[in-house]
């Protein structure tokens, strides 16, 4: 008998993404679709389009098909044996949405396994060009729902965040206020994760819990949407977006389209897909009070928390791995950009010499502190440079070696005081997992283990992850 795989599917921003396991967690296989390179037609950048105002981006729910039913063509011409995969997931760009237009179900279920997909669904969209993370273009709807329920803070506690323009509520809100019509032509809302799931369903998949939590319309304690935030959106909101479920929930076996189609096995099983950051935290196998940080263009932080506090800063979302906790996601515009800026100005471009004055300076930096924000932050709110000494005063310049630390000491303070706002406590047996560019700087990574120990008084350790780039012992 051939041996099982499970395949896990990435449906990205830029690319579609496959991967294949074995039951020992080996990768047997992956590929990729390039929006932009491989489906020219669809004439993206960056596979989004933005639109004249520059607030408004989208990306076309069809590219999203057809670069399925390329990257499954691929497989199939590659040998791939459809037949072993006895289960798959995925993930999705989180905040996307998608507008099943009326009658859909019945061709979603329906598909002639003679024509690739994008075919048969050309017709079923409502909204051809689906609203994504990137658009911020819905102000004024965000500024409704929280007045509708109470405020900001109030909208916090129910949903885990503030109201947010890219937030798939205002998305919708927007939809139904500029066009009712296509609002009411629309049978069913998908996230960009449940939408992928359905299309391998063969029918309408569930919102998980986890990607639901990033709508500004889930109550995120009880697991069920919250009416006033539906109400303040659009009417009749609640049946088109069906039931959410949790995260690791088996949705069905695969649609006959695939099974007719590629030769999958009719008992391949479909678990719901959920949002890329939620993803994410689940695939670096968090436990609770380990922080993950991918040190990117922008610093990400995640966290696993037991008992969370929402704030008007930051995200509490519903853990993907455990329905009974949550993950908080923090993110930091300035990352990546201003410690390469730094290194520019402070070690002559040379990453070697950046090292070297970080090892040349001490832990605490003798009192001496900075944040640095070259583009507005968006936690907190703020730009520019601050420096301040030992006393507490603010001063115009640094040393470049003490410059430099104090980067690097003022941003890993910066996340864990933000964290710890929305109720993460450091434990013990606490880890640091990163991930991203800077995480291949050994040196940058040393540092975190004296912070934590020096302001929480705990012994910590900063882990190696072979998958995940981290390098520090």
């Amino acid at each position: 008998m051939a041996a099982p795989c499970y395949l896990g599917w990435d449906f990205s921003t830029q690319q579609l993404k496959v991967i294949a396991i074995d039951e020992q967690l080996r990768v047997v296989y992956e590929d990729n679709v390039h929006f932009d390179k491989d489906l020219p037609e669809f004439k993206t950048q960056g596979g989004v389009y933005i639109h004249s105002d520059r607030l408004t981006v989208t990306s076309p729910v069809l590219m999203w098909v057809k670069a399925l039913d390329m990257i499954l063509e691929k497989m199939k011409s590659s040998g791939f044996k459809f037949s072993q995969v006895r289960a798959l997931s995925g993930a999705g760009q989180q905040h996307g949405s998608v507008y099943w237009k009326k009658g859909s179900i019945q061709i979603l279920k329906n598909a002639s396994s003679k024509l690739p997909l994008h075919q048969s669904l050309k017709a079923c969209f409502s909204v051809s060009n689906s609203p994504i993370w990137m658009d911020s273009s819905t102000a004024s709807q965000c500024s409704a729902l929280e007045k509708a329920v109470g405020g900001a803070q109030h909208l916090a506690s129910i949903t885990g965040s503030r109201a947010y323009e890219r937030f798939t509520g205002n998305q919708i809100a927007k939809i139904y206020s500029q066009n009712p019509e296509v609002y009411m032509q629309t049978e069913r809302i998908s996230l960009v994760s449940s939408f992928a799931a359905s299309l391998f369903l063969g029918a309408y998949a569930p919102i998980d819990y986890s990607d639901g939590s990033g709508m500004n319309l889930l109550q995120i304690w009880e697991k069920v949407w919250s009416v006033s935030c539906l109400n303040a959106c659009a009417p009749g909101l609640e049946e088109k977006l069906g039931c959410p479920v949790p995260s690791h929930s088996v949705l069905g076996p695969i649609s006959p389209y695939y099974s007719q189609r590629y030769g999958f096995s009719q008992d391949c099983k479909i678990v719901a897909f959920t949002g890329d950051n939620p993803a994410s935290l689940a695939g670096m196998r968090l436990q609770e009070g380990d922080i993950a940080i991918s040190l990117g263009t922008s610093d990400t932080l995640f966290l696993w928390i037991q008992e969370p506090t929402p704030a008007l800063e930051g995200h509490i979302l519903c853990n993907p791995v455990d329905s009974q906790t949550y993950m908080a996601l923090l993110c930091f515009k300035n990352g990546s950009l201003m410690r390469e800026r730094i290194r520019d100005d402070c070690a002559s471009g040379s990453w070697d010499e950046f090292s070297k004055a970080l090892s040349s300076t001490v832990a605490g930096n003798n009192g001496n502190l900075g944040f640095y924000f070259d583009v507005m932050e968006i936690i907190p709110e703020a730009v520019g440079i601050h420096r301040f000494n030992r006393d507490n005063q603010k001063v115009s310049d640094f040393p470049k070696e003490v410059e430099i630390r104090a980067l690097i000491e003022g941003q890993f303070m910066a996340k864990r005081i933000h964290a710890e706002k929305l109720g993460y406590k450091v434990m013990p047996r606490t880890r640091i997992l990163a991930t991203g560019g800077a995480s291949h700087n050994k040196k940058i990574l040393q540092l975190y283990r004296p912070l934590l120990k020096r302001y929480a008084a705990l012994e910590q350790k900063v882990i190696y992850n072979p998958t995940s780039s981290c390098l520090a012992k």
